[in-house]
C-alpha cells in the first residue's frame, strides 16, 4: 500500500511539472495561430520575394495587434510575427550588440541545447552516483573545470549541426521557420559561416586535447554525422530512414554514452554497462527516433515545395502523429515492465514505474488535443514532445 501511494505521488509531482511546461508552450503555440490561419496561403504563391514579405502572406488582415514600442517587439524561437522579426532584423542593422547576440542565441536552437545541458548534467549525476564513494572523494578542484570545458565543447558541437542546417535550408527555413536568424535576415551568411566554422574547429579541438582518444572519435562521429545530414551531396534528411538514423544516433546513443563514459574517466573508475545506463541508451535512442520523425510535421509546406521527402509529406500529419505517439507509448510500456521485472533493487520502482506511468498520461492527453489540420496545434504537439523528452531526464537522476 505504501509503495503505491509512493507511485501516485509521483505521478502527481511530474504532472505538476508538466504543467507549468505547458503554460508555456500555449504561449508559444499563441503566435503560430496567425502563421496558421493563412497557412493556404502559401499555395497560391509562386515567388518568395523575402522572408519578411512571406510573413505579410500569413499575417491575418483581421487580427489587430496592440501598437508597441519597436524595442519591445522581438522575433523569438517559433514566432512568426512578421512585425516581430521585422524590427529584430532593423535592430541588428542599427549595430545593436544585444540585437547580434540574440540572433547568436537563437541561431544555435535554444531547444536542442536545453536537451544537451540536461543530458549532460543526469549523465554525471548517474555517474557518479553510480560509483561507490565516488561523491565524497571526487576531486572537484580538477573535475569542475573539466565538466565545464566538457559543457563548451558539447554546445560547440550542437551549435555546429544546427547552425550548417540553417545555412544549407536557408530557403526552405524561409517558408518553414522565418524566426531564424538566417532566414529573417538577421544573421548574414558570412557570419553564421564564421559561427559554423569556430564552433566546427573548436570543438574537436577541445576533446582532441582534454580527453580520451576514445571520447574524441566519438564526438567526431556526431560531427560528421551531423554534417553529412545537411550537406550535399549525401544530405542524409532528403531520406527518412538515413534521417531518423543520424538524429536516433547523435541525440539518443553517442551524447548519453559520451556524457557517462566522461565521467568515469575523469573519476578514475572503469567503465561498465550498468542496467540503468543500458536502459537510457535504448530508451533515449528509441526517443530521439520519434523527435527525428515528428520535428518535420510542422514543415510539410515548405518540405513539398523543395522536393524534400519526409513521413509527414508522404503520410500526412494526422497518420505521423498516430505512429508516433503509439512508438513511445511502447516506449513507455518498455520502461515499466524494465522496472517491474528486473532484479528487486536494480531500479528505484517509484520513478522507473510510476513516473513513466505519469509521461504516458502526459503524452496521451497532449495526442487528444492535437488538431491535425491547424499549424498551431502541430507545433504545439511537437513542443511537448520536448518537454518529455527533457523531463525523461530529471528520471533518469532518480531511477
Amino acid at each position: 500500500m505504501i509503495q503505491r501511494r509512493s507511485i501516485c505521488a509521483t505521478i502527481v509531482l511530474i504532472i505538476s511539472c508538466v504543467q507549468s511546461t505547458h503554460a508555456f508552450s500555449s504561449a508559444s503555440s499563441q503566435s503560430a495561430r496567425s502563421a496558421a490561419s493563412l497557412s493556404s496561403n502559401l499555395n497560391s504563391k509562386t515567388q518568395i520575394i523575402s522572408p519578411l514579405s512571406l510573413q505579410h502572406q500569413r499575417s491575418s488582415p483581421i487580427q489587430k495587434k496592440p501598437q508597441l514600442s519597436p524595442t519591445s517587439l522581438h522575433a523569438v524561437e517559433g514566432d512568426f510575427d512578421p512585425d516581430a522579426i521585422k524590427n529584430s532584423v532593423s535592430e541588428v542593422q542599427s549595430g545593436s550588440i544585444k540585437a547580434r547576440l540574440r540572433a547568436l542565441y537563437k541561431f544555435t536552437r535554444p531547444h536542442t541545447i536545453r536537451g544537451t545541458i540536461l543530458a549532460s548534467f543526469a549523465g554525471t549525476i548517474r555517474a557518479l552516483v553510480d560509483t561507490p564513494g565516488a561523491i565524497a572523494t571526487a576531486d572537484w578542484g580538477a573535475m569542475l573545470p573539466r565538466a565545464f570545458i566538457g559543457m563548451i565543447a558539447l554546445l560547440l558541437g550542437n551549435a555546429f549541426i544546427v547552425g550548417i542546417n540553417q545555412i544549407f535550408d536557408k530557403d526552405i527555413d524561409v517558408l518553414n521557420k522565418p524566426f531564424l536568424p538566417v532566414a529573417s535576415g538577421e544573421m548574414s551568411g558570412r557570419v553564421a559561416w564564421f559561427a559554423v566554422l569556430f564552433s566546427g574547429i573548436v570543438g574537436p579541438a577541445i576533446v582532441y586535447n582534454f580527453f580520451p582518444m576514445m571520447l574524441f572519435k566519438l564526438y567526431m562521429l556526431g560531427w560528421t554525422l551531423g554534417m553529412v545530414y545537411s550537406v550535399p551531396p549525401l544530405r542524409t534528411k532528403r531520406n527518412p530512414l538515413a534521417a531518423g538514423l543520424t538524429i536516433a544516433t547523435v541525440r539518443g546513443f553517442l551524447l548519453n554514452f559520451g556524457v557517462y563514459y566522461a565521467v568515469k574517466d575523469a573519476i578514475g573508475a572503469p567503465f561498465g554497462w550498468s542496467p540503468k545506463v543500458s536502459f537510457i541508451a535504448r530508451f533515449m535512442t528509441a526517443f530521439a527516433t520519434v523527435i527525428a520523425v515528428t520535428k518535420d510535421l510542422p514543415d510539410v509546406e515548405g518540405d513539398k515545395a523543395y522536393n524534400i521527402s519526409t513521413l509527414a509529406t508522404k503520410l500526412g500529419v494526422s497518420k505521423i502523429a498516430k505512429g508516433a505517439t503509439a512508438c513511445l507509448l511502447l516506449n513507455y510500456m518498455h520502461a515499466i515492465l524494465t522496472g517491474v521485472l528486473s532484479k528487486a533493487g536494480t531500479f528505484n520502482a517509484i520513478p522507473m514505474v510510476g513516473g513513466h506511468a505519469a509521461l504516458a498520461i502526459m503524452l496521451l492527453t497532449r495526442f487528444k488535443e492535437l488538431e491535425p489540420e491547424k499549424l498551431a496545434s502541430i507545433k504545439k504537439y511537437y513542443k511537448h514532445i520536448w518537454d518529455l523528452f527533457y523531463l525523461e531526464y530529471f528520471l533518469y537522476t532518480l531511477i
